[in-house]
C-alpha cells in the first residue's frame, strides 16, 4: 500500500463514476431488488452472489484498478453489499472493524475463530493477515453529508490489527474523528482494520451504497471464499 491510503486507512477517491456510470449501476440494482423483493428494499449482503451485473462492475475497471493500487498487488472481489438508508429505514452503526470474511464452507482451521451465519453466508474472523490483504470499496450512488448519516472513520487505526474494547475507547479518546462526506458518483477506499461508525441521518434524505470487498489473500487448503 502506497501514500495517503497506508497512512490513514482510507481515501476519498472524487468522480470516479459519470453520471451515465450511475445510472447504469441504478438500472442493474433496480432489477435486482425486484427480483428479492422487499426483503431488499433496504439492503442485500450477499450482492454479488444475487447480482451478476454488480459483480460484471466491480470485477473490471476503474475499482479493480483502485484496489490493485492500495494493496500493491492483483486482488478480486469477494463480498458485496448493498445498502439504502433512508428515513423509513435510518440506522446507525456503533464504532467496529470489519473483521469477517465470508466463506463457501466451515473447516477447523488454525487462526480462523468465531463462526456465524449471516443470510445464507458462513462468515468467519480469520487471521488479521488475510484481513491486512483485503480492501473495501464503498460507490456512493448519492451525496452523503454529515446529517446524511456519513461514515465517520479514526484516521491510522488500522494500523494496530484487531482492536480491543479499551483500545477503542482509547482511539476515539484522540478526537481525530473525521466524517467521509461525499458526492454521488465518489468511492471511498477503506481497509476493513480501520474504526469507523456511523449516524443516524438527521435529514429527509437517501443514502445508496455498493459496498465491495476485495482480497489478494490466499486462503490455507480446505478454506473457499463464498463466490
Amino acid at each position: 500500500m502506497t501514500g495517503y491510503y497506508a497512512r490513514d486507512g482510507f481515501q476519498m477517491i472524487r468522480s470516479v463514476l459519470s453520471e451515465a456510470d450511475c445510472m447504469r449501476f441504478e438500472s442493474d440494482l433496480q432489477r435486482i431488488l425486484q427480483e428479492v423483493g422487499e426483503g431488499g428494499m433496504h439492503g442485500i449482503r450477499n450482492l454479488l452472489q444475487c447480482a451478476p451485473a454488480i459483480r460484471c462492475h466491480a470485477s473490471g475497471a476503474p475499482f479493480l484498478s483502485i484496489a490493485t493500487e492500495a494493496l500493491g498487488k492483483k486482488p478480486r472481489p469477494v463480498k458485496g453489499i448493498y445498502f439504502d438508508k433512508t428515513s423509513e429505514a435510518n440506522w446507525g452503526v456503533p464504532w467496529h472493524q470489519d473483521l469477517t470474511i465470508a466463506l463457501a464452507e466451515q473447516h477447523a482451521v488454525v487462526g480462523f475463530t468465531n463462526w456465524t451465519n449471516k443470510d445464507g453466508a458462513l462468515h468467519v474472523q480469520p487471521p488479521v493477515s488475510v484481513l491486512q490483504d483485503q480492501v473495501t470499496l464503498r460507490i456512493h450512488l448519492d451525496d452523503c453529508e454529515e446529517a446524511d448519516g456519513a461514515l465517520k472513520v479514526i484516521p491510522g487505526s488500522h494500523r494496530w490489527g484487531r482492536l480491543g474494547p479499551d483500545r477503542i475507547r482509547e482511539l476515539r479518546g484522540q478526537g481525530n474523528e473525521v466524517s467521509c462526506t461525499a458526492r454521488r458518483g465518489d468511492v471511498l477506499l477503506m481497509s476493513p482494520l480501520l474504526l469507523h461508525a456511523s449516524g443516524k441521518a438527521m435529514a429527509p434524505s437517501r443514502r445508496r451504497i455498493v459496498h465491495v470487498e476485495y482480497s489478494a489473500a490466499v486462503l490455507p487448503t480446505p478454506l473457499e471464499w463464498f463466490l
